[in-house]
């Protein structure tokens, strides 16, 4: 089960429909006259010693943030990049119109209504940014926007919203900001009536905030120094912060602390969670100063999610289902020792999320790296599945739905299918499509989705989806485009990203690699992916880019590779591993210097990813980890074209990770492909938050792997 919020080397453009698989960082910059000369790294040794092993790091200093050499040197690698890329202007701003061109600018969401109003988001024209709007009594009545970040981010170089929140009588907007990458953010409240913002600032809160049902009471998380998410608070409007109460410390450095309320609107529930455990309070939402009231005390290695209905708990759990089963207890009597089965397990089907109706239920599974959705009768018992357009799509059941009404709500999408929203009433069993992003231009029937299997090195077959234009020749000179993330239980998706669109025309094909590491073919799928399995996930990379050159889709001189934040180590080892097989790499604010930073636990994540790459100061982990951690091992041997990004103000991966690879390689590798450096100095793990300004960002990349495959010259044909 896994939470956009939970910190993790998880890129969180990852989630982000706008910019799916394009995680790059740094300003599209004008050429720098001289900048021909790759930068040198200064060499300081610096000796590590830790069972026995001694090792030399010799750009361990280039994690001096505050040193001005530092600065000088990652300045001097954009300015290289930068003139690296110049005979590229043209061809980016060619790939950015042709992107521009393909959405529809001016738009808006599908409406929810709440109460007496219908709450929706726009976006204009030449604005980067939403804003948030609704109409009274009907979408005829007159607008009030109550939120437009396009006015939050003048003067600012980054803006992140991290939440939105209404109070239950619809008076207070509660939101918080992000203006410098770092995911630290300010909760600001509004007061709808007036249209003021009321004095209360909470300072340094994380992605958890949500009202209790009085109007005036708010919880919210904070973290810590190493970016964990450690305690929540209480606030009451008009008092200061320095006044809130304290509702839950969690000290054990493993678990992250957040709330939510359930989707009865009837409790507040306080969940904790590790990579493997956790444990969940409730706080009825009527009562909010209540202590917090233990559900099931944590165990080592079980995971449980909690939402109310009735008179009962209804939860999902691993507790005997490795891929979880969903059981029912009393309200009074929550504990493991009262779980009553409700529906059982389903074979080689990983349960991804539930979400409770007044009368129904539905259950998100995911199993041969696709999503189905079952749906479930509280009253008679009777079990279906919700049938959808495609085969392979994403299905993303939305965070808010219609409780009262029965009715569930999706975004929904495929390689082929723009993104859409469906509501699909339960008593009735109708689905409606509500919205599809209109695409100017585009024409499903154009393109072929497709279904394939590569077989791995221990001969497990891994799931890859790839999508061409109509007509391709498969005779191995078609470039192509591949990407994979496979850590956290996070699943790669089979879904729509219109900014393939131009590469596509060009005749790319586009192959997404459902490797172990993720959930796609169940739990144990994430379990030989994690730990002293990681390798698998290396090999089940390499397996697919053998397959599609054995396949005929492309050859190694033809094939780009793409993968961020854990996905970028993905693209480090597989580097290292087998530079032949790839012609160019995309390494998006990448994990790297594993070892390294898994031995530092002041840094964030560290202690709480234990769980996921294991602690290196037990030997066992420390000889894994170092036998694919990138940065070690890299090696005297020619590399492909590496375009290798970074934020300066990343709290998931450090700059200075990708900042020491590319120094290693350059000083390292035998070849002559160039390896590129850009850092955006005013941002972090997710790039330029603006939509016009992440599509720059995605169109130099594109540009650096058109120039990297000799095809800088090709156009896009209709």
């Amino acid at each position: 089960m896994n939470s956009s919020s939970k910190p993790s080397r998880f890129s969180l453009s990852s989630l982000s429909k706008l910019t799916f698989g394009l995680l790059c960082t740094g300003l599209i910059l004008a050429p720098t006259a001289g900048a021909v000369t790759p930068p040198v790294a200064e060499k300081q040794s610096h000796e590590m010693t830790l069972h026995g092993d001694r090792r030399v790091d010799p750009y361990f200093w280039l994690r001096e943030q505050e040193n001005p050499k530092v600065l000088d040197y990652l300045r001097a690698e954009n300015r290289y990049t930068e003139s690296w890329m110049a005979d590229t202007s043209t061809l980016q701003a060619q790939l950015y119109r042709e992107m521009v061109g393909y959405l529809k600018e001016t738009d808006q969401s599908v409406p929810r209504k709440k109460g007496d109003y219908y709450y929706y988001a726009r976006t204009e024209k030449g604005k980067n940014y939403r804003m948030y709007c609704r109409r009274k009594g009907s979408m005829q009545g007159a607008e009030e926007v109550i939120l437009d970040l396009n006015a939050e981010a003048v003067g600012k170089d980054y803006l992140a919203l991290g939440n939105y929140q209404l109070s239950p009588d619809q008076r207070y907007l509660a939101y918080s900001l992000d203006t410098s990458g770092a995911e630290s953010y300010t909760v600001f409240i509004k007061d709808l009536h007036t249209g003021q913002l009321l004095r209360d600032r909470l300072e340094g809160a994380y992605y958890s905030l949500e009202w209790a049902a009085d109007n005036r009471t708010l919880l919210y998380n904070t973290i810590d120094g190493a970016n964990r998410p450690y305690k929540l608070f209480r606030h009451t409007l008009g008092q200061d912060q320095v006044a809130d109460a304290l509702v839950y410390h969690e000290p054990d450095e493993r678990f992250n602390v957040e709330v939510e309320k359930t989707s009865s609107g009837k409790y507040l529930m306080v969940h904790l969670e590790s990579n493997t455990t956790s444990e969940n309070h409730f706080i009825p939402a009527d009562r909010p100063t209540q202590a917090p009231r233990l559900i099931q005390k944590r165990v080592q290695g079980l995971l449980y999610d909690v939402q109310h209905h009735g008179d009962r708990w209804i939860i999902s759990t691993n507790d005997q289902a490795n891929d979880f089963r969903v059981v029912q207890a009393p309200l009074s009597q929550a504990d493991r020792s009262h779980w009553q089965p409700l529906i059982p397990e389903r074979a080689q089907s990983q349960l991804d999320s539930i979400q409770v109706f007044k009368d129904y239920m539905t259950l998100s599974y995911r199993t041969d790296a696709r999503i189905f959705v079952q749906a479930y009768d509280f009253k008679t018992g009777k079990q279906w599945e919700v049938i959808f357009p495609d085969a392979v799509a994403s299905i993303w059941p939305a965070r808010e739905q219609d409780y009262a009404n029965n009715t569930l709500r999706v975004d929904y999408a495929s390689l082929v299918t723009p993104w859409s929203v469906f509501e699909y009433a339960l008593p009735s069993q109708q689905l409606t499509l509500m919205k599809q992003d209109s695409i100017q231009g585009y024409d499903p029937k154009d393109f072929v989705m497709e279904r394939h299997y590569a077989t791995s090195h221990d001969g497990v077959k891994v799931p890859l989806t790839l999508v061409y234009k109509r007509g391709l020749q498969k005779n191995g000179q078609n470039p192509a485009y591949l990407y994979s993330y496979g850590s956290y239980g996070v699943s790669t998706d089979p879904d729509f990203s219109s900014s393939m669109i131009p590469l596509l025309n060009r005749g790319f094909v586009y192959a997404i690699a459902h490797i172990r590491g993720g959930l796609e073919m169940g739990r144990q799928w994430y379990d030989n992916g994690k730990l002293l399995n990681k390798k698998n996930t290396f090999e089940d990379f390499i397996a697919v880019g053998d397959y599609l050159v054995k396949a005929g889709f492309t050859s190694p001189n033809h094939l780009a590779i793409e993968g961020g934040s854990a996905g970028g180590l993905l693209m480090g080892a597989v580097s290292n591993m087998r530079p032949d097989l790839f012609q160019a790499v995309v390494a998006d604010v990448p994990f790297v210097d594993a070892l390294n930073t898994m031995l530092d636990a002041s840094l964030p994540l560290t202690v709480t990813e234990y769980e996921e790459w294991g602690n290196p100061n037990e030997k066992v982990y420390y000889d894994y980890i170092k036998s694919y951690s990138p940065y070690d091992n890299v090696r005297a041997q020619a590399y492909p074209y590496m375009l290798v990004l970074g934020g300066l103000n990343d709290p998931r991966v450090k700059y200075w990770e990708p900042a020491k690879l590319v120094a290693k390689l350059r000083a390292t590798q035998t070849g002559s492909n160039p390896v590129l450096l850009k850092t955006n100095m005013a941002a972090g793990h997710s790039g330029a938050s603006g939509r016009y300004d992440a599509l720059k960002e995605t169109a130099f990349k594109q540009a650096f792997i058109l120039k990297a495959l000799g095809r800088a010259s090709s156009k896009a044909q209709p």
